[in-house]
């Protein structure tokens, strides 16, 4: 093919010559060099451009003759231009794929080693705790109805404790469990005494601040037997093994509360584990730091799913408090942010 164009005009003897498009164009050595060519040439400003906008000057029966040749010419280039710039995608295509070539043969170099999520790991640390102690692991539904989330735990409607738990309802009645306490509830309603069991879920409420999300984890357990085999003491005496399992020698104290579906209840505190219990900002100045909550069943429960003659005792902690505390973490929404700075320190 001819390495330069002639377009002549009859009008006055002289020639229109667009020469060696076709050789910058083969010559371009990248896409990006290649796009500077076609601006030049079939651009607003290039040299077709110009050409076509000489018309207005040429007479009338010259003026097909001279559009058909530029628009020949600029059919071939524009041919050329795309063959060229379909060779050099795939040249560049070709240097990325040697560039990023693996030897699946070769040995792989040792890799970054990962960890669990610091919830997902204190979760596995309590229930192995409990398990080891022949506790059972059951779960249930996260959306509950009114009975099984409240009424059956002697939370009757208009119960001033409701207030307490920011409840997320759906217009049908139903809501999203607020505590893992319907596990319990479910599980005595199928099963008969003994039982030994440890419910760990995610759990839903109204609420978002500092040391508060709407969805979080709560591991509670629940003991039932018969009035004999069960006594606060064996609770008090769980409890604390189990907090000096997960925080080490801290000092422990059993606190009188009120829950509506445990009666006599009791709140746990650990001595502080930041100051060691002289008092600082974290303890608010008490020395003391609440980790759960606890009590004996509450006859009304048992009267609920038809037990007799029975006592029992439960628990209930939230994981992400105690990650925050065995980890030192400030902000419980970092938790669920995502942030892999955060994420890395745990391997």
């Amino acid at each position: 093919m001819r390495a330069y164009w002639k377009l002549k005009s009859d009008r006055d003897g002289s020639g229109i010559v667009l020469e060696n498009m076709e050789k910058k164009i083969d010559e371009a050595g990248t896409l990006e060099s290649l796009e500077k060519i076609r601006v030049e040439i079939f651009g607003k400003k290039g040299m077709l451009a110009a050409e076509f906008a000489k018309m207005k000057d040429i007479p009338g029966p010259e003026k097909k003759a001279f559009a058909e040749g530029l628009n020949r010419l600029k059919a071939q280039l524009l041919e050329r231009f795309e063959r060229r710039h379909a060779q050099l995608e795939a040249e560049e295509m070709q240097s990325r794929m040697r560039a990023e070539a693996i030897d699946v043969s070769l040995y792989a170099p040792n890799g970054v080693k990962g960890a669990l999520h610091p919830v997902k790991d204190t979760m596995d640390r309590i229930v192995d705790y409990f398990t080891a102690l022949n506790f059972s692991v059951e779960s249930g539904p996260m959306v509950e109805d009114d009975f099984h989330n409240f009424e059956a735990l002697n939370l009757p409607k208009n119960h001033p404790a409701r207030d307490m738990q920011d409840t997320f309802y759906f217009s049908d009645g139903t809501l999203l469990r607020t505590h893992t306490s319907p596990v319990q509830i479910r599980t005595m309603m199928k099963r008969k005494p003994p039982i030994r069991i440890i419910a760990p879920g995610s759990v839903f409420r109204r609420d978002y601040d500092l040391t508060h999300t709407p969805m979080f984890h709560q591991v509670e357990g629940l003991v039932v037997d018969e009035k004999a085999k069960v006594s606060f003491a064996n609770l008090k005496w769980i409890l604390t093994d189990f907090l000096h399992e997960m925080f080490g020698e801290v000092d422990i104290r059993f606190r009188p509360s009120f829950f509506p579906f445990t009666e006599p209840s009791a709140e746990v505190d650990i001595s502080c584990i930041f100051c060691g219990g002289s008092g600082c900002r974290v303890c608010s100045r008490t020395g003391w730091l609440e980790v759960l909550g606890c009590g004996v069943v509450d006859p009304n429960v048992f009267e609920a799913v038809g037990y007799e003659d029975v006592s029992g005792y439960a628990f209930g902690l939230g994981v992400e408090r105690f990650a925050m505390l065995i980890h030192h973490i400030a902000d419980l929404r970092s938790l669920f942010e995502g942030d892999i700075r955060l994420l890395e320190q745990f391997r």
